[in-house]
């Protein structure tokens, strides 16, 4: 039997999973389709790392790893919804919940001193970050607005703030001796096995990483970042931003990048609370506080310390005097640098854009931003964006042209800081990487306190990267612009490369360009005022940021991007958007029983799994199911039917209703299947005529607390009960 995994994730998705997934495993079994779930929410990656401390009803597979390995096979086919990329806070909280829950997991050993310890260490490492994607990317990246979004938009713009030509808003980055401009790279000839060696000032070696197996025509990079340098930088912004009177804030990704951005983030806070870290650093050391996780665990440590109110007392003074902060929540005094998970770079900063290129500030006003990226690789395409916006005033998703994107990401391509080859350095001396005859192929010198790190990108994904580009360019008729930087080491190397390789596909009549990040955004802008379309082919990082920048400006949201990950060996990895998991939106159903969450990259994805499964196993009515649910999205946009904002309108579940009734009624309608139709056309009759009854039984559970039984592990069947309220409704689906 044909078969569908679908994933079970976190926070908001994992709620709106309750409830749609009864009806995608009810409509797919008309067409013999099995739809099966793998759990790689953050709590089950936790738990499957642990099978030697649970007992055996707790135990779970590590379906992370099985879904890796299917995803290197010809029949699989994954809708893949958002995760929590765990940062440490995140993680812990995750440890805490499910202790409390009866789960034996031992606590995250902040300093480990012991082999046990070491050991834990490196379980929990395996689940921070960006653990899933790696594993499941096996392919690259096919993003895009599909017809039906982009002409909703148009039809129905969502608001954007007005531009000041004014604008004190910027963008503060290094530009010297950080990750960009110490970049080296180098395209190996043959297979090898690298290893990474710390040699001190005095000649003693330390082998930071061994066994790096490599394959020939890999393009492995290395770099560092200057603490000292980056301390000064830092140093130099807060004073800007007191001077400029403008917000203070800092844009990094402590979720992707899990070693280097909390690093850095910690360098943030104590940038700007230098006073307080010289005076009381050690005490907080001792009591480990750590500034890499933020402000707000910091503070929330204090009671414990005989000083602990001397130093809040001074951190409020720090506040007080320093430049105003940008704020994640006014009313309730949360700071820019309270939780390093807060900023997302690739969500904040299109949203600081889309606000007239403000953020809030704690007044919960509006006010311009000096938005600090330390690193300058990609810092330029948020300040090209800024200079378009404050010399043509606002984008008008009326009229606004596309940027799709085709990203490099199959075999954890550019993987920056994802992985164990990112070192905070503990001495002085050289960081060298080595090949197995021993010859050194890259080497930075190195202070204590810098960041290093390296990253690999195989030939095979590049190859393949390049052909989608050009099928996608063909497919749609669209310039095709390759974001590269001629003067970065890493994409000099790419640069020759997708020149050879273009060589390899008929181009003849495409529009292929090559051009630096900066010069490619402001390119791309220029088209879309012109309401032109221009595909965005990128690298991973990138592609994280450009599939948040730009659907944030032209739909308001990235997470109706229709995402598809062409699997090298012939499978599909179909994404949900990239609109992050929502943890507000659980927030806000625990307090009154309403999610906001929208489904609609599900529906995309449910679409084109449907459309690539019919293909696969000869499956006519999986292609009929997946045509229908095209046209009932369309009919579902139209009628205006995605989760209002407030109580008494629909949410998640009243939209799913909606879903199901136009994906009924069109599959009822069709022709080419008189079964199926007549399968259908009850199933419609019946919500049609209940129409009012299910959504007074869905709007009826609104405005009191809901409880679901846990965060980040909830109660399966509390949750089951939350999401789905409407015994009509269920009862109908039941029919089928």
């Amino acid at each position: 039997m044909a078969k569908i995994i679908y994933t079970h994730t976190d926070e908001a998705p994992l709620l709106a999973t309750y409830s749609f997934l009864p009806i995608i495993a009810a409509y797919a079994k008309t067409a013999g389709v099995d739809v099966e779930t793998r759990d790689i929410s953050l709590a089950g990656r936790v738990i499957a790392q642990f099978p030697d401390r649970l007992t055996e009803e707790q135990r779970l597979d590590d379906a992370l790893a099985e879904l890796g390995e299917l995803a290197t096979r010809p029949e699989a086919n994954i809708i893949k919804l958002p995760n929590i990329s765990a940062s440490i806070p995140q993680l812990k909280a995750t440890i805490a919940e499910l202790q409390s829950q009866g789960y034996d997991l031992p606590a995250y050993p902040e300093n480990p001193q012991t082999d046990e310890e070491r050991e834990v260490r490196a379980r929990y490492d395996k689940v921070k970050g960006s653990a899933v994607n790696p594993v499941l990317r096996e392919g690259n990246s096919d993003r895009r607005a599909p017809a039906s979004v982009k002409n909703y938009a148009k039809s129905h713009p969502h608001s954007m703030g007005a531009w000041s030509s004014d604008s004190k808003t910027s963008v503060a980055t290094m530009g010297h001796d950080d990750f960009r401009s110490n970049e080296k790279s180098v395209v190996l000839d043959g297979d090898d096995t690298l290893s990474i060696v710390h040699v001190g000032v005095g000649g003693e070696k330390t082998v930071l990483k061994e066994g790096l197996e490599v394959l020939a025509g890999e393009v492995v990079d290395a770099t560092f970042m200057s603490a000292s340098a980056l301390d000064a930088f830092l140093a130099e912004q807060v004073a800007k931003a007191k001077a400029d009177g403008v917000l203070f804030s800092a844009h990094l990704k402590a979720t992707m990048m899990k070693v280097s951005d909390p690093i850095i983030f910690g360098h943030v806070v104590r940038a700007y609370f230098a006073d307080v870290f010289a005076q009381y650093g050690e005490d907080l050391a001792a009591a480990g506080l750590s500034a890499n996780d933020g402000l707000g665990g910091i503070l929330g440590g204090l009671d414990a310390l005989d000083n602990g109110a001397e130093i809040k007392a001074a951190f409020e003074k720090g506040l007080a005097e320093g430049p105003s902060l940008a704020m994640v929540d006014s009313d309730k005094g949360i700071t820019n640098l309270h939780v390093p998970s807060d900023v997302i770079i690739d969500a904040s900063m299109p949203a600081m854009i889309r606000t007239s290129g403000q953020m809030w500030n704690a007044a919960g006003e509006q006010q311009d931003t000096l938005a600090v990226i330390p690193d300058s690789s990609y810092a330029g395409i948020y300040q090209a964006t800024i200079d378009d916006c404050r010399t043509h005033g606002a984008l008008d998703p009326a009229t606004m042209g596309s940027v799709p994107n085709v990203g490099l990401m199959a075999k954890a391509a550019e993987e920056y800081g994802s992985h164990d080859k990112t070192f905070e350095i503990p001495a002085a001396g050289t960081v060298e990487v080595r090949n197995a005859a021993g010859d050194v192929l890259m080497s930075h010198t190195v202070e204590p306190g810098d960041i290093w790190r390296a990253c690999q990108t195989k030939d095979e994904p590049i190859r393949d990267w390049v052909k989608l580009a050009v099928t996608r360019a063909r497919a749609s008729e669209t310039p095709a612009v390759f974001w590269l930087d001629e003067t970065r080491a890493h994409d000099a190397n790419l640069i020759a490369l997708v020149t050879e390789y273009l060589k390899e596909h008929d181009t003849e009549g495409l529009d292929i360009s090559v051009m630096a990040p900066a010069e490619a955004t402001a390119y791309s802008l220029e088209r879309i005022r012109r309401g032109e379309d221009t595909i965005s082919v990128t690298g991973n990082v990138l592609r994280d940021y450009n599939t948040d920048l730009f659907p944030i400006l032209e739909l308001g949201t990235s997470a109706k991007m229709l995402s598809v990950v062409p699997l090298m060996n012939g499978g599909g990895l179909f994404e949900t958007g990239a609109g992050g998991s929502a943890p507000k939106h659980v927030q806000q159903l625990v307090k009154e029983d309403y999610l906001r969450w929208d489904s609609l990259g599900e529906f995309f994805a449910l679409a084109a799994s449907l459309e690539h499964l019919a293909g696969y196993a000869d499956n006519a009515r999986a292609k009929l199911l997946g045509d229908a649910l095209d046209r009932a999205t369309e009919t579902f946009l139209n009628e205006d039917r995605s989760p209002g904002r407030k109580l008494g309108t629909i949410d998640n579940r009243g939209s799913h209703f909606y879903l199901a009734l136009y994906w009924a009624e069109e599959l009822a309608g069709q022709t080419e299947d008189a079964e199926l139709a007549a399968a259908f056309a009850d199933l419609a009759g019946a919500l049609r005529a209940s129409e009012s009854t299910i959504v007074e039984e869905l709007l009826a559970v609104q405005g009191k607390p809901a409880d679901i039984g846990g965060y980040f592990r909830p109660d399966p069947e509390k949750a089951a009960a939350v999401m789905r309220p409407s015994a009509t409704f269920n009862a109908a689906l039941a029919a089928l």
